[in-house]
């Protein structure tokens, strides 16, 4: 007689009735296809029917968090938010600098950087910020009367320039890497030019269509800059404009419609 589940699930390679008078061990090789059939309908019987878990409750959570963040940005203060048409002037300028980058990327990524600039790896997320924003923003070390009347520039203290011979050497993921750990560090300091310039040079090297992780960045950085921007107090600030700047580029250019600032 047959069991209910061969009822259910007829077997597709029967083994004839006679094989199995033949003697055989699980532990050892089937020897041929007939053999390994037979095994295999072996531990399937051996298998119980059905199986439960063995789940320690104490090991479960009780009072477990949810972080939930806010998936839209937060709204200017009377004022504080651009025109529609300086909105679409920025994607439009934004644009043209990408086909540019894209256009001249072969050409800078083969010319050879001065001496005293050395990359960091992509994996070295410390590095990368000393790099970007220089040593005196990184350990926000006050900047003295000698390094503003210097005149040379000290690029390790002050931050490297996305110079388009240093970002037409990142690759996609190295982009996307950079542009994760200059994020993070606004999560948790102020906006400032030097991130400003970075944040604005790696948008324009990122390809389309995003990768998730690409995405997800960049509806971050919108919603940070605009927590930022919801905190002025006066118009004339110099940081609105950059702020308003990388709203408008994650918001219209990469088409984050729902973070785009209204008239």
């Amino acid at each position: 007689m047959k069991s209910d589940v061969e009822e259910l699930m007829p077997r597709i390679l029967p083994v004839d009735p006679s094989d199995g008078e033949e003697e055989f061990h699980l532990n050892e090789p089937p020897r041929n296809p007939k053999e390994y059939l037979r095994q295999v309908q072996r531990e399937a019987s051996l298998c119980p029917d059905v199986v439960v878990a063995q789940i320690d409750p104490r090991k479960l959570k009780k009072n477990q968090t949810v972080n939930v963040s806010v998936s839209e940005c937060r709204a200017a203060p009377q004022g504080f938010s651009p025109s529609l048409q300086w909105q679409q002037q920025q994607v439009s300028n934004f644009s043209q600098i990408r086909q540019s980058v894209s256009k001249h990327r072969q050409h800078w990524k083969a010319q050879f950087l001065d001496d005293n600039v050395v990359m960091p790896k992509a994996d070295d997320e410390e590095g990368w910020k000393r790099f970007c924003l220089g040593v005196n923003i990184y350990l926000k070390v006050t900047q003295s009367d000698g390094d503003t009347q210097s005149p040379g520039l000290d690029y390790v203290k002050l931050g490297f320039p996305p110079f388009l011979s240093i970002v037409s050497k990142l690759s996609q993921s190295t982009v996307s890497s950079v542009l994760e750990y200059l994020v993070g560090w606004f999560e948790e300091n102020d906006f400032v030019p030097q991130l400003g310039r970075w944040l604005y040079a790696l948008l324009a090297c990122l390809e389309k269509p995003l990768l998730p992780e690409a995405h997800s960045l960049i509806r971050q950085l919108a919603r940070r800059c605009s927590a930022v921007r919801a905190h002025l107090e006066n118009k004339d600030d110099e940081r609105l404009s950059a702020l308003n700047l990388m709203i408008c580029i994650v918001a219209r250019y990469f088409e984050q419609n729902d973070l785009a600032d209204k008239e």
